[in-house]
């Protein structure tokens, strides 16, 4: 987990630098990953991944994040993903990963993301906004406000890693996300494990009652595709369809590969 910025002269810089990437001692790409909706067969939404300047992970980056880079890295990252995105002419939805430990005021540090939309040409109402449930969070307080400023700009959020953190109940009832996302341990082999089905069986009809969209992430069988989409998962996320793709967009053509 990256530590919280401590100090509020920490936070201040200016849009027109997240734009340019100012801030950071080294330069991050983004990769793309997409969310699949298997019923539909079209592409729901990629989220944005980061990687360093020669393509290195997203742990390489994180590695590099000093408590006082964080609100600039989180910025800039918002920034680079939504740039790049257009530049890709992506037109689904783009799914990005924030850090709310990073987010002093929600209705000013979104302001670079408000015009990184604006100056590329992003539909705002296309953005997703993920924060980890395996993030400790500081103050779930503090969070419901980022995401009520989210919702309020247009944005949708999304809990990411639910069932695998610190307080996802407490989170879902707080926060009521548009989108969860559902953990890769819960989904792995959970076509041959009755604990992991009657688990998820009852997390789909929470999420179905509170009307919030689910994703399943970490897709690697077709056996565990085929049980979520029998029981209605039919967002689903994982190497089994595609890998991250550095500066790149799969094409429709992969529901092709799926037959």
């Amino acid at each position: 987990m990256l530590p919280p910025v401590s100090e509020e002269k920490n936070f201040p810089l200016s849009c027109q630098a997240c734009r340019d990437g100012a801030g950071l001692p080294f330069t991050i790409r983004m990769a793309f990953q997409p969310i699949l909706d298997l019923q539909k067969r079209e592409i729901y939404a990629y989220e944005a991944l980061v990687r360093g300047p020669q393509g290195e992970g997203a742990g390489w980056v994180l590695n590099q994040i000093t408590p006082q880079l964080l609100y600039r890295f989180d910025q800039v990252a918002r920034v680079t993903a939504i740039r790049t995105a257009a530049q890709l002419q992506m037109k689904e939805k783009l799914s990005i990963n924030f850090l709310p430990n990073a987010v002093y005021k929600p209705e000013t540090c979104i302001k670079a993301t408000l015009e990184a939309a604006e100056e590329f040409g992003f539909d705002r109402t296309r953005l997703i906004f993920e924060v980890s449930e395996s993030e400790e969070v500081i103050s779930v307080s503090h969070l419901t406000g980022i995401l009520e400023e989210y919702r309020y700009q247009g944005f949708l959020s999304a809990i990411d890693d639910f069932g695998a953190g610190y307080s996802g109940l407490k989170l879902l009832t707080r926060l009521t996300p548009d989108l969860v996302k559902f953990d890769r341990d819960l989904v792995s082999g959970i076509e041959g494990d009755s604990r992991k089905q009657k688990i998820m069986r009852h997390m789909i009809a929470l999420a179905r009652d509170m009307d919030i969209a689910i994703i399943a992430e970490g897709i690697e069988e077709p056996a565990e595709r085929d049980w979520l989409f029998e029981h209605g998962i039919y967002l689903q996320q994982g190497y089994l369809f595609a890998r991250p793709a550095l500066e790149q967009l799969v094409s429709q053509e992969i529901f092709s590969k799926l037959e």
